[in-house]
């Protein structure tokens, strides 16, 4: 069984015992996590799709650890101008395996 859910304004396809780094979420390692829009559900050659969610489905996912991404340079420059400006960014994430697929 897999399902399609959306948080952090991305879709991701899961399946049970699939680990996957999302958008930084609330909660402490180890802790449970309910994703509630789901978009989809499917098994085999059955496939509900919502419109756009399934209020009755739920995917539950336990929070392996909180941390951030690697280190993104943003440079900028204008040329003739003597105008330079150098910054770093680093994402946080969430990274959960899911637990179980209710449809």
């Amino acid at each position: 069984m897999y399902a399609v859910v959306k948080t952090g304004g991305k879709q991701y396809t899961v399946a049970e015992g699939d680990q996957i780094k999302v958008e930084k979420l609330d909660g402490e390692v180890g802790s449970s996590v309910e994703l509630a829009e789901v978009l989809a559900v499917g098994s085999g050659d059955n496939l509900n799709v919502g419109t756009p969610t399934l209020d009755a489905a739920s995917v539950t996912a336990e929070v392996l650890a909180q941390g951030r991404g690697k280190k993104v340079i943003v440079f900028k420059k204008k040329r003739r101008k003597g105008y330079t400006k150098k910054q770093g960014h680093r994402q946080d994430f969430t990274s959960l395996v899911i637990k179980s697929i209710k449809a």
